[in-house]
């Protein structure tokens, strides 16, 4: 059986989500979805579109809707965790690869 190649389809730079990367001191996943999920809840939660996309060094690279930046923020100032840099892209961070 021959495998066949899908072409996938690509958005607009319009149609596409405007997204913030995060380089946050803390390591543990799970302590920062908790305390983002505590403030803002699970609608918050779903409406931030947050992702966590990597573990860095001894940090953790996330990702969030610009427009829902502010209440992450919040979310982990009120935790007293700290957030190291906000770029638009991995490669602001001085994360690559």
């Amino acid at each position: 059986m021959a495998k066949t190649k899908t072409k996938r389809l690509k958005l607009k730079p319009s149609a596409r989500d405007k997204r913030r990367y995060l380089l946050i001191s803390k390591e543990s996943r799970v302590e920062i979805e908790s305390s983002i999920l505590e403030y803002i809840g699970v609608l918050g939660f779903a409406r931030a579109a947050y992702l966590y996309v990597k573990k860095y060094k001894s940090k953790v690279v996330a990702s969030c809707l610009a427009s829902a930046l502010d209440d992450v923020r919040t979310a982990l100032a009120m935790t007293e965790i700290k957030i190291e840099k906000v770029s638009g892209t991995l490669k602001g961070l001085g994360v690559q690869g």
